[in-house]
């Protein structure tokens, strides 16, 4: 039966981008605090969208418009991983396989890369599998490697549902009016030496934890 249901799901799987992008733009979309980073970005500078796993499908129709930088995203290397890496290609944006359980240290290296030449990249920080609410180290050895500014991501909906997931992953209903914020930009490669690290990953996942939705 799961074999099926797999087989089903590749099969209709060059509809679902154009599913999830007519679905999203029933949106009413506000942006807010947007120019801070991109300005940061067109001077040069390179930028690491960072939100919560629970919040990440409110961002796809925005994050198109990313496109033209030619940003990567991680993503994990399993078959759920398959369909969004293929939305992901269609939307724009790279698709890194592996995650912190598979292929982690080479999927980082190609983010490094990636991310280095591009200046802009995204990623997940309690993916793909939690606990949520915690932050992975990816982040901050990728802020710390490439120089990168990490900017948080949060999303919100005045109608959604949630799902009973690990991360009570959120859907926004059609029509919901959903608000995507930027928070101030953290830049943890001048916040002192190796042995910073863990700190820095606590001070970002303290920061970072408000936004969650409960």
């Amino acid at each position: 039966m799961k074999k099926y249901r797999y087989w089903l799901i590749r099969k209709l799987q060059g509809s679902f981008y154009h599913i999830i992008r007519a679905y999203s733009w029933t949106f009413r979309l506000r942006i807010e605090n947007e120019r801070p980073w991109r300005e940061h970005l067109q001077q040069g500078g390179r930028v690491l969208l960072c939100c919560w796993h629970q919040q990440f499908f409110s961002a796809i129709r925005h994050f198109k418009s990313y496109a033209p930088y030619h940003p990567a995203l991680m993503i994990s290397q399993s078959k759920d991983g398959d369909i969004i890496a293929e939305i992901a290609e269609k939307t724009g944006w790279h698709a890194v396989r592996g995650s912190s359980s598979r292929d982690g240290g080479r999927a980082l290296k190609e983010m490094i890369e990636h991310l280095n030449h591009s200046g802009l990249a995204a990623h997940i920080v309690d993916g793909p599998r939690g606990p949520a609410g915690i932050v992975k180290a990816g982040v901050v050895s990728l802020a710390r490697a490439t120089g990168a500014l990490v900017v948080p991501l949060y999303a919100t909906a005045d109608r959604a549902w949630y799902f009973k997931s690990w991360d009570r992953f959120m859907l926004p209903k059609p029509f919901a009016r959903v608000t995507l914020r930027f928070g101030e930009p953290w830049d943890l490669s001048s916040q002192g030496c190796d042995g910073d690290f863990e700190r820095q990953r606590i001070q970002l996942q303290e920061a970072m934890r408000p936004g969650l939705l409960t």
